[in-house]
């Protein structure tokens, strides 16, 4: 199994990579996977020479098969203007269109102030929606004020246990087997199918039908 991390900083060292690596760890704190990280600053070159030729340099080339190859992605960009960076859009640009259908994708931003924070739902999620990527529930954005504060560190750990999950199935306890706390409390809230699930502790993950959800809520 193999989890390809796609980082858009710019600078080194970045909040950018750094929100990548804590996403990282995150995800492999439930899961046994293979990474490869992507420094696309380091791509910027090629890049712009396949928009231009129409054809990859080999290393551009790789960073593509490797990411159509994925079992996973974790993509994090910088935010510019309320959006993602151009260096980041272009990239995806040039990802085959059929390449991402069904693939997990962990969202991430970084940000100078939390004005921003909701670029990952009208910047990012529609671009891999687009894709036809399985885009996880939870999306983490970091502002310059977030680290080093409780609040990052569960949105990371929640994020990270999501893209275990989806990934990775079989990795989580199913019926007569003891979920582990912190995964159960981070990955409850849906299924592989999106549907709403309860966590029982003695039995495993649970699914409640929507109709007994409703019917739960109804007056005598």
């Amino acid at each position: 199994m193999k989890i390809v991390v796609v980082s858009a900083g710019l600078s080194s060292p970045s909040s950018t990579r750094l929100l990548a690596d804590r996403l990282t760890a995150a995800t492999l704190q439930h899961v046994d996977a293979d990474t490869e990280v992507i420094e696309l600053r380091e791509l910027a070159t090629e890049i712009a020479q396949h928009f231009v030729t129409g054809f990859p340099p080999a290393r551009l080339a790789a960073a593509l098969d490797a990411v159509a190859a994925a079992d996973g992605l974790i993509t994090v960009t910088p935010v510019f203007a309320g959006s993602y960076s151009g260096l980041f859009k272009s990239f995806f640009d040039l990802i085959d269109k059929d390449a991402l259908t069904g693939k997990p994708v962990l969202l991430g931003a970084t940000g100078g102030t939390a004005r921003h924070s909701l670029v990952t739902e009208h910047a990012l999620r529609p671009l891999f929606t687009y894709l036809r990527a399985l885009v996880l529930p939870t999306a983490v954005y970091a502002a310059s004020e977030d680290w080093g504060e409780d609040g990052l560190a569960q949105r990371i750990a929640r994020a990270g246990a999501e893209l275990a999950r989806f990934t990775a199935p079989a990795a989580v306890p199913g019926p007569g087997a003891a979920p582990d706390v912190d995964t159960a409390a981070a990955i409850a809230p849906r299924s592989p199918t999106g549907a709403i699930t309860s966590v029982d502790p003695a039995d495993g993950f649970v699914t409640v039908p929507f109709e007994q959800r409703l019917a739960a809520l109804r007056v005598p």
